[in-house]
């Protein structure tokens, strides 16, 4: 069994992270505050700090022709629940920052992947692999 990670991250509205990560990613709600919520990410920890202001400047690094935001994290799906994700996430009305596609294709390291920014300026990058195996081979 994998162990569940913890992540806090920090957001400038928790209204809008409830939407979004409640109803939009469809992760059930934990235990909260006024200024905090814990969120079941597929899983994992995920818990929203609400903060008076978020300065952070946003870089990015090219991968496979792409501006890959940087800090980022996210979560690596079985395919199905992928494009799952990716329609009710379009059908929410969210913006992709990289729409989903094959990356690397025909190498090792094939993966479905997709970007995108929660309301508060988050980046979340979602992806599967056909072959598990390959996650973390070089």
């Amino acid at each position: 069994m994998i162990s569940p990670f913890h992540l806090a991250i920090p957001v400038t509205d928790l209204d809008a992270s409830r939407i979004f990560y409640g109803e939009h990613i469809g992760c059930e709600k934990g235990r909260s505050s006024e200024r905090w919520i814990d969120w079941n990410f597929y899983g994992h920890q995920l818990v929203t700090h609400l903060v008076d202001d978020k300065t952070s400047a946003s870089n990015a690094n090219e991968v496979d022709s792409k501006s890959v935001p940087v800090p980022h994290f996210g979560l690596v799906l079985p395919k199905e629940e992928w494009q799952a994700l990716a329609i009710r996430l379009e059908q929410a009305g969210n913006s992709f920052h990289i729409s989903p596609y094959i990356r690397f294709k025909g190498e090792l390291g094939e993966q479905g992947t997709f970007f995108l920014f929660d309301p508060s300026g988050n980046a979340l990058e979602f992806k599967y692999f056909e072959d598990m195996s390959n996650l973390f081979a070089s």
